[in-house]
């Protein structure tokens, strides 16, 4: 049975978005932990490495089996939790983070870094799929899209601030100091989250009247989302090459990264204005601006300014991805939040890691130079999808 808040938000007098805001920062503030947990290991692998006398080849294992574990277990995990209680498994799930955050902080040898990676990996298999849900259930389905926004901000503060922090962290203390401290900050967040974040319901919320084929518009969905996600990461995987080979000096790449992730917050604040009045225009125009900017990336090279500036638009565009397809895919209403979430969290999983190992083959084969060509058009491919699933991105009542 739904509770009583779930009851009043399906009769269109749930909480208001100012109502459920810490709760939103509560779901945030894990977000922001559990992708700078994921991410971490990219700025520390050759320390990691090092530390155990394995190659980099290997170390890089610690992300791209992350990646496809997440992808692969995001869907059969979530099916299994759906009954249990929504908040005290986000609770366990933030503490886990930390427990593995602990594990790869104090392992003494490699196989233990990677257990550590596996309990982390798992972890995130369940963790997006439960906060999306989560998300959505914290307010009034008219406020669904700025609330996603909110919590999507967590995911582009993990990229913007929370790896090249870590990172830091770790060439002045070392890697164990960095992967510490997430554990340390892991168990504190799950402390404060517990005492601001309300509980919800885990029901599957009712179809609105007159609407049919769910299914098939989740389909459409996932589908656009792994696409962008596999075109994004494509190029984005190698973006540092892409620069270096527009002449941007190597010290330069750690300021001009940040510089471009901080331009996703533009992204953020358009989703934040155009999901909960028209979700159509705002997924064609992300997606429109996206290839056309990863065009003019190609176009540009090897130009720095003009990669640097193409590579702007392309991440102020792409900031407001996650909040898009998350907030449509639970719109569809064929199934529960955590479910959307989970095809959500898979299919751009799938796509990180497809786009890194597309990326990879088209790098040794061409250079640098076809990168752009192929990510651009597989995002638009993502684009004519959006544009004829109409009725999946249309505004729900």
């Amino acid at each position: 049975m739904a509770e009583a808040g779930e009851t009043a938000r399906e009769s269109g007098n749930g909480p208001t978005l100012r109502e459920a805001l810490p709760g939103l920062i509560g779901l945030l503030v894990a977000g922001f932990l559990a992708v700078t947990t994921e991410l971490l290991p990219v700025g520390v692998l050759p320390a990691i490495g090092e530390a155990f006398d394995v190659e980099e080849s290997v170390a890089g294992l610690l992300v791209s089996a992350y990646a496809v574990m997440v992808a692969a277990l995001a869907v059969p995990l979530t099916i299994l939790t759906r009954k249990l209680p929504r908040k005290p498994l986000l609770l366990a799930l933030m503490a886990t983070f930390a427990v593995s955050n602990a594990l790869v902080a104090v392992a003494p040898t490699f196989e233990v870094v990677v257990a550590g990676r596996v309990v982390g990996g798992l972890t995130h298999a369940l963790f997006f799929s439960v906060s999306i849900g989560y998300s959505a259930r914290l307010v009034d389905r008219v406020w669904m899209g700025r609330a996603m926004a909110v919590v999507g901000s967590g995911i582009s503060a993990g990229l913007i601030l929370g790896v090249p922090l870590m990172t830091s962290l770790a060439s002045a203390l070392g890697w164990r100091v960095a992967f510490a401290t997430l554990a340390v900050l892991g168990l504190a967040s799950t402390v404060g989250v517990s005492r601001i974040l309300p509980p919800v319901g885990n029901d599957v919320p009712a179809r609105e009247a007159g609407t049919s084929g769910g299914h098939g518009r989740l389909a459409a969905a996932v589908s656009a989302n792994g696409l962008t996600f596999l075109g994004q990461f494509t190029l984005y995987t190698f973006i540092s090459l892409v620069l270096l080979g527009s002449g941007a000096d190597e010290r330069a790449i750690g300021p001009l990264l940040l510089g471009l992730g901080l331009c996703g917050l533009a992204g953020l604040w358009f989703a934040g204005r155009t999901l909960d009045r028209n979700p159509r225009f705002g997924a064609v125009a992300v997606l429109a601006v996206t290839s056309l900017a990863i065009v003019a990336v190609g176009v540009g090279y090897p130009s720095l300014a003009a990669v640097v500036i193409a590579a702007a638009i392309w991440g102020a565009a792409f900031g407001a991805v996650p909040s898009v397809f998350q907030s449509v895919a639970v719109r569809t209403h064929s199934t529960s939040g955590e479910m959307a979430g989970a095809w959500v969290n898979a299919t751009s999983n799938a796509g990180i890691a497809g786009g890194a190992a597309l990326g990879a083959l088209l790098l040794d084969r061409g250079g640098v130079d076809d990168l752009p060509w192929a990510a651009a058009t597989i995002t638009a491919l993502a684009l004519v999808v959006v544009l004829f699933a109409r009725q999946t991105f249309s505004r729900t009542p």
